[in-house]
């Protein structure tokens, strides 16, 4: 296989891989709370071809030696974590996030032996609901993994209730019938992002923080926790980064889909280029082989 074909081959690969994920952006417009991924590569490998001295023309500026490049391959795909535009509902149970923080679920995992246990995860979905929890009802997010309170308990609302939601989080329930002073419902748990590359995707628009392969431990330094240090309160630390709570509004994609159309045409047209290498070098090793002597 000659150097042509093997560089538009890899290359044709890598760019398959990003249409992959500008193809699952465009998918994703509409989806509340959605963050637009990206997509990074590097060389596979570069040599360089030698030269005679005859190549070393007196004005030549460069040294001796033709680098050669073998195509690309996807390295890393990262989260946008850039702010979503808000658009206000006046739904009580639609609660969007501004700056960059997360609101962490519970999301049931059952192992090989059928056990079930919650997992923490992440979500910037702003869409909640109510799902029965035992014999209570909770806030869950459009799959139904049910909200956790910043001391680590689900998020129960009681039945018949009005809620509202501040700026950090509080829930208070009212009774609108009976007049009683409002409920305390405890804090919607929000967290802090710190190294948005690091957080790994699990559908639903779920994140997890990844485990350390050496350690065992879920990685140090993705997310910002309150509870993870009892000196800070997650006030503090929402206020230190920025990040408020807005009921009646949810969090749009931030896909931006002039963007997307315009890397989707240069995609197609790289693609293609390579293609037509691809073809251009199979003819001329076609016509080699069937080369015949005088």
């Amino acid at each position: 296989m000659n150097n042509s074909m093997i560089s538009a081959m890899s290359s044709m690969n890598g760019l398959q891989q990003r249409l992959d994920i500008l193809a699952n952006n465009i998918a994703n417009v509409n989806t509340a709370g959605y963050k637009r991924k990206e997509a990074s590569f590097q060389d596979v490998l570069t040599t360089v071809q030698n030269q005679t001295d005859e190549f070393n023309e007196a004005n030549r500026l460069t040294p001796l030696g033709l680098p050669q490049g073998w195509g690309s391959r996807l390295v890393l795909q990262q989260t946008d974590f850039s702010q979503g535009t808000l658009q206000q509902t006046d739904h009580p149970y639609d609660v969007a996030l501004n700056g960059k923080g997360l609101f962490e679920v519970a999301v049931p995992v059952t192992d090989a032996n059928g056990n079930t246990a919650m997992q923490r995860a992440f979500t910037r979905s702003s869409a909640m609901q109510l799902v029965p929890y035992g014999q209570q009802t909770a806030l869950a997010d459009a799959s139904g993994n049910v909200f956790v309170r910043a001391d680590g308990q689900p998020a129960i609302v009681p039945d018949n209730r009005r809620i509202e939601i501040d700026a950090f989080g509080n829930i208070q329930a009212y009774n609108d019938h009976s007049g009683e002073a409002p409920e305390n419902l405890g804090q919607l748990k929000v967290v802090a992002v710190d190294k948005p590359e690091l957080l790994q995707p699990v559908g639903e628009n779920l994140y997890i923080v990844p485990v350390d392969a050496n350690t065992g431990m879920q990685m140090l330094g993705v997310i910002t926790d309150p509870a993870d240090n009892l000196n800070v309160t997650q006030a503090q630390v929402m206020q230190a980064y920025g990040i408020s709570v807005h009921q009646g509004y949810v969090e749009q994609s931030n896909v931006d889909m002039a963007k997307e159309m315009t890397d989707l045409i240069s995609i197609q047209r790289a693609y293609q280029l390579n293609a037509r290498a691809l073809s251009s070098a199979d003819t001329l090793m076609n016509l080699a082989n069937n080369l015949r002597g005088s």
